[in-house]
């Protein structure tokens, strides 16, 4: 099948939804990489970054969950996905106008906030627009798009530093641009969700429980699993410096690994479509599990520069499988309270994921932590077995 056919099976809400995350993005990966830089021209100690972005992303996780089961009890899905980016479009200019620390850390917060209120709500909206057989393929473009956006980014800002030197203000209004952009293609592309009957849960958690019975529920815990296994990508950085990466081609690197994500993205959707989704996301773990091992024993650049493109193709098997999943497991009336769930475990694992890692590299060698990692991940795609889903 072609590109072009496959391409032709996504809804156009599905298609609008993608270029605003391509638009947000590329405002965010404009902005993101400089913040550090910006916070320390402004005085702020390490511990304050650290501290920001830990509350940054603990926010996110937290509102996902609640965002999700507000969707479903309100019917507004459209709604509070739009005020989510809206929020975030609107702190990026504003960084340009911060002055000190703490400015810049509320506006951080109100960015994360932003984007825990649209996360459930959005990927609800894509599962529903999107035939069940096709939906793969739906969250494999969008992230394609997104992916495609956070190689964009990078190289806008490095361009405008370019010709104004260590000028993070300017970058930040610049980024404004299409973070406004993606609103107006939101408001004009995207409908609601087709009319449900509204959640009566009265809290983010009711029912919860009978939720998690089942399938789903093991599906999350293999998701928690495989989380715990997924540190940050920033210590494969680390690692490749190790070997023999030049540090001035890091970032390169990193946007060649993005762009790749990006071209492998929707075709990726179409495998979990096609062969089945509990199966593509195996082979994408499994594959998780053969990159990282490969990390920690690795001795040449040429070796690293390989594991990065297979490290591609493992988020193209991944990306799209894991969110239509959710919507293939849970009740229809519950998707919001469901992708909240899936985000909320997806976050709260990610911190101590990255603590593990980086406590069993520095206690004993990057070897042992990539290889830990590499059985955890092991762990959870034979866990994946116990998912037993209809196509």
């Amino acid at each position: 099948m072609s590109v072009s056919t496959r391409l032709s099976r996504i809804p156009r809400p599905v298609v609008a939804l993608g270029v605003v995350s391509l638009l947000n993005d590329t405002s965010s990966e404009m902005v993101f990489p400089l913040l550090p830089l910006f916070l320390r021209g402004l005085g702020a100690p390490p511990a304050l970054i650290g501290l920001m972005e830990g509350v940054a992303e603990t926010t996110a996780s937290l509102l996902k969950l609640f965002s999700g089961w507000l969707a479903d009890r309100l019917g507004k899905h459209r709604l509070l996905a739009f005020w989510g980016y809206a929020l975030a479009a609107l702190t990026r200019p504003l960084l340009a106008f911060a002055t000190t620390p703490l400015q810049v850390l509320g506006l951080r917060f109100a960015d994360r906030f932003g984007k825990g209120l649209r996360t459930a709500p959005r990927d609800t909206l894509i599962a529903l627009a999107t035939a069940p057989e096709n939906r793969g393929l739906a969250f494999g473009f969008h992230r394609a798009m997104d992916n495609l956006g956070a190689a964009i980014g990078p190289a806008l800002a490095s361009l405008i530093l370019l010709f104004a030197p260590e000028n993070y203000r300017l970058v930040f209004l610049i980024a404004a641009v299409p973070a406004l952009a993606s609103l107006g293609v939101f408001w004009w592309g995207v409908r609601d969700a087709p009319a449900l009957s509204r959640s009566e849960a009265r809290h983010p958690l009711a029912g919860a429980r009978g939720l998690l019975k089942g399938r789903f529920g093991w599906y999350l815990g293999c998701v928690l699993l495989f989380t715990l296994a997924n540190s940050s990508d920033a210590f494969l950085l680390m690692r490749a410096q190790d070997v023999g990466i030049p540090v001035v081609l890091a970032p390169l690197l990193w946007m060649a690994l993005n762009l790749l994500r990006s071209a492998f993205g929707v075709y990726g959707g179409w495998l979990a479509d096609r062969y089945g989704r509990l199966r593509v996301l195996r082979w994408g773990w499994l594959c998780y599990a053969l990159v990282y091992a490969g990390f920690g024993w690795a001795h040449a650049p040429w070796q690293i520069v390989g594991l990065f493109a297979l490290y591609a193709v493992f988020y193209a098997l991944t990306e799209g499988a894991e969110r239509a999943l959710v919507a293939e497991l849970a009740p229809t009336e519950r998707s919001g309270q469901a992708y909240g769930l899936f985000h909320f475990v997806v976050g709260i694992a990610a911190l101590p994921a990255s603590v593990l890692f980086g406590t069993l590299w520095q206690l004993y060698s990057a070897p042992v932590a990539f290889t830990t990692s590499a059985l955890l991940a092991l762990l959870a795609a034979l866990g994946l077995r116990r998912v037993r889903a209809g196509r």
